[in-house]
């Protein structure tokens, strides 16, 4: 059976909508990016042909709701682990 995509956000460029399928997908949230095909081909980066919106499975919307939410806020954590694997010192 082939699982039904919901648009979580439309974010404007497609760096952020790359950066929040990145820390979408590094939580285990399948995740699709929808664009104007005209932007994509042409590289427009203004008004509505920069819109992209980000989708996810619908039985993961409300988890990824929540991690949007925490990243929006500034309160998303980090794994302790990865800190001390990036820590030069």
């Amino acid at each position: 059976m082939q699982e039904k995509f919901v648009r979580l956000d439309t974010v404007e460029g497609k760096l952020q909508a790359e950066i929040l399928r990145g820390m979408l997908q590094a939580q285990g949230i399948e995740t699709m990016l929808s664009q104007e095909s005209a932007a994509s081909i042409y590289g427009f980066g203004v008004g509505p042909m920069a819109e992209v919106e980000i989708l996810v499975r619908q039985d993961q919307y409300d988890q990824a709701q929540s991690l949007l939410e925490a990243y929006n806020a500034g309160t998303l954590e980090q794994d302790d682990e990865l800190d001390q694997d990036m820590d030069p010192s």
